[in-house]
């Protein structure tokens, strides 16, 4: 930190089975091509809803392996006691990741997603609360077909504002794989696990404009995961905030993209 910027995306609602299957089946080549070894990390989130899971994040709570650990963590609040950092862990003298990184000279910009970074509430203003510039329009928000491209429009735009020497902590919420996504596959009028996936494709095909542009500007830690998943019916659940499977488990990726020429 301090010679790269930041990238946290988060994939609200993308379910780890869903993702993986999606990626080495070669229909989200642009995500295959930019994860480690072309595929997802199988993760658990900290919570099984947007609200919950993000606190977790910012304070440096990211998805942790779905292996027995200790799994240390490369961002935290500095707390007595914590048994997930060590001397690898950048550790903050803050409440948050976020006020963390600004006090280190970094931007802090949110893109919203979802009703939870939507600031037309005192709830939906908490969290993009936490950032030196935050966005939200129905344009970014669930309802919106396009959304990862208006997202990511704004995300590039913002960028190309900034001097290159001014380091940026940038966070997207995805709105799209959230319900409803049914209009992202023809002729299926209910969400299910497989307009979930077609929504992925949608992101997979949107997000590329904003890796070219980061590789622009300056070399990046990229980190993305899945908030939680959501249920279609097994073992007779729908939707999420229960403790699933399909639920807590998520998908993670983390890779740096260099500086290419501007």
């Amino acid at each position: 930190m301090g010679s790269h910027d930041l990238l946290w995306i988060t994939l609200d609602t993308l379910r780890f089975d869903v993702a993986q299957a999606e990626c080495l089946a070669g229909r989200t080549p642009n995500l295959a091509r930019l994860l480690p070894g072309g595929q997802w990390q199988e993760r658990h989130s900290p919570a099984t809803f947007t609200y919950a899971a993000h606190h977790a994040f910012f304070a440096g709570f990211l998805p942790t392996p779905a292996r027995p650990g200790p799994h240390t963590r490369h961002f935290a609040a500095r707390f007595a006691g914590s048994e997930s950092t060590d001397e690898h862990t950048m550790v903050f003298d803050s409440p948050d990741v976020v006020s963390g990184l600004r006090a280190l000279g970094y931007h802090t910009v949110c893109v919203g997603g979802v009703g939870f970074f939507n600031k037309q509430n005192p709830l939906g203003s908490v969290l993009p609360s936490l950032f030196d510039e935050s966005h939200w329009s129905p344009a970014l928000g669930v309802t919106e077909p396009r959304s990862t491209e208006h997202q990511v429009s704004l995300a590039c735009d913002m960028l190309r504002a900034r001097p290159p020497t001014q380091r940026v902590f940038l966070f997207v919420n995805v709105s799209a794989i959230h319900q409803p996504n049914r209009s992202y596959l023809d002729g299926h009028h209910e969400d299910s696990v497989y307009t979930h996936a077609a929504a992925l494709r949608y992101v997979d095909s949107a997000l590329q404009p904003l890796f070219d542009t980061l590789q622009r500007r300056a070399p990046t830690v990229c980190m993305l995961f899945g908030d939680h998943g959501t249920a279609y019916g097994e073992d007779g659940y729908h939707g999420h905030r229960v403790a699933h499977p399909v639920v807590f488990t998520v998908p993670y990726g983390e890779f740096v993209l260099p500086l290419v020429s501007r």
